[in-house]
């Protein structure tokens, strides 16, 4: 009896204006070649992520959807809530 775990991409998904790619991952644990279980995990990427770890098919897929004209709209999207944040805080 053996057993293999295989991780699989089964979806990405590109969403709202800041173009996040949402990845769902399956861990499927087979043994002497049949499933016997599943396991779906889920994550979102934003523009100012890090993805050189991630598979080469999230990559592609990331740098498609995020033009700099996307990346500089993020970055002042989270500097303004910043902002916000910290007058909150000084009030």
């Amino acid at each position: 009896m053996s057993l293999t775990k295989t991780y699989t991409i089964d979806k990405i998904e590109v969403v709202g204006i800041y173009k996040a790619v949402q990845v769902k991952q399956l861990l499927v644990i087979s043994e002497d070649g049949k499933e016997i279980s599943r396991n779906a995990h889920r994550y979102v990427l934003h523009p100012d992520s890090n993805i050189s770890n991630e598979p080469q098919e999230v990559q592609n897929i990331c740098n498609a959807a995020w033009t700099q004209e996307v990346k500089d709209a993020y970055a002042a999207f989270k500097a303004a809530q910043e902002a916000a944040q910290e007058a909150e805080l000084g009030q």
